[in-house]
């Protein structure tokens, strides 16, 4: 616990003195100011709330479940490419640390973005507001929230053997956050849909979301009238059950394939791509 704590500060430390590293937290900060600046004249239908008021909540949990799919995926691919998987399997406890250090990476490069995110937002959205009931559904939401996404972003992750074939993962799941509620009122989706998005943690992170920060008034716009907390945390929590039950077992399979020979040829196909 300590290496990985360690091993995940000096590599977050490390995102934030790197420019494109920096970019990337500053990027999607920008692109969802400008988003809900100009949604801010637009109204949810059937209430006179802004439709950026609404989108900027989800927004959150769309970055909490990007963090758990891709970013994670995206680290481990990286890391099987570059010998740092292989490394870290051949140290004594290296494998859990290498997992301790990827969770505070991550979680520390969400909050980051999280902050970057809301500050600015605040200053061009009216509507928002968190209640007592709020700051404890967060505190569950958030962490529960990593513990259904994590281990499918590493089960991913363990499918693609380089960070060239991420494209591969992020059609469907911009797919999924276009039908999932994040922008705009899932209700007004077809049926067949809404059942689609219900099965995955991305419109279950977006309503959380939704549930802490925006005035119960919104719930018209909601399946069922309603914030359905209980089914927010049922649903998240049958994925981290799955995930956990399902990624150790995959990435002890991976880790077994890992040795010198198959980071060389991964190696020697990468250069082969740039020459």
């Amino acid at each position: 616990m300590r290496a990985g704590a360690a091993r995940g500060v000096i590599e977050l430390r490390q995102t934030c003195t790197n420019i494109a590293d920096l970019w990337t937290y500053l990027f999607p900060a920008v692109l969802l100011v400008g988003t809900v600046f100009f949604m801010r004249d637009a109204t949810v239908p059937g209430t006179d709330i802004s439709l950026g008021a609404r989108t900027l909540p989800s927004t959150f949990g769309m970055g909490l479940a990007f963090a758990g799919l891709v970013s994670t995926a995206t680290l481990l691919v990286t890391d099987r490419e570059d010998g740092t998987l292989l490394r870290a399997k051949a140290t004594p406890n290296g494998m859990s640390a290498y997992l301790v250090g990827k969770i505070v990476l991550v979680g520390g490069m969400t909050l980051i973005g999280f902050v970057l995110q809301l500050v600015p937002s605040l200053f061009v959205v009216e509507g928002l507001h968190v209640d007592a009931t709020g700051w404890l559904i967060l505190m569950v939401l958030v962490p529960l929230g990593f513990v259904a996404t994590m281990p499918l972003g590493a089960v991913i992750g363990s499918l693609f053997e380089s960070p060239r074939n991420m494209g591969l993962v992020m059609l469907p799941v911009i797919g999924l956050v276009a039908i999932s509620g994040i922008f705009y009122p899932i209700s007004a989706m077809p049926g067949w849909l809404q059942g689609v998005a219900q099965v995955f943690p991305v419109y279950w992170l977006g309503l959380g979301m939704r549930s802490v920060f925006l005035p119960d008034a919104l719930t018209v716009a909601e399946l069922g009238h309603s914030w359905r907390t209980l089914e927010t945390f049922g649903v998240l929590g049958l994925w981290a059950v799955a995930g956990l039950v399902v990624a150790p077992i995959v990435l002890r399979r991976m880790s077994r394939r890992e040795s010198g020979s198959a980071v060389a040829a991964r190696r020697e196909k990468a250069m082969l791509r740039t020459v």
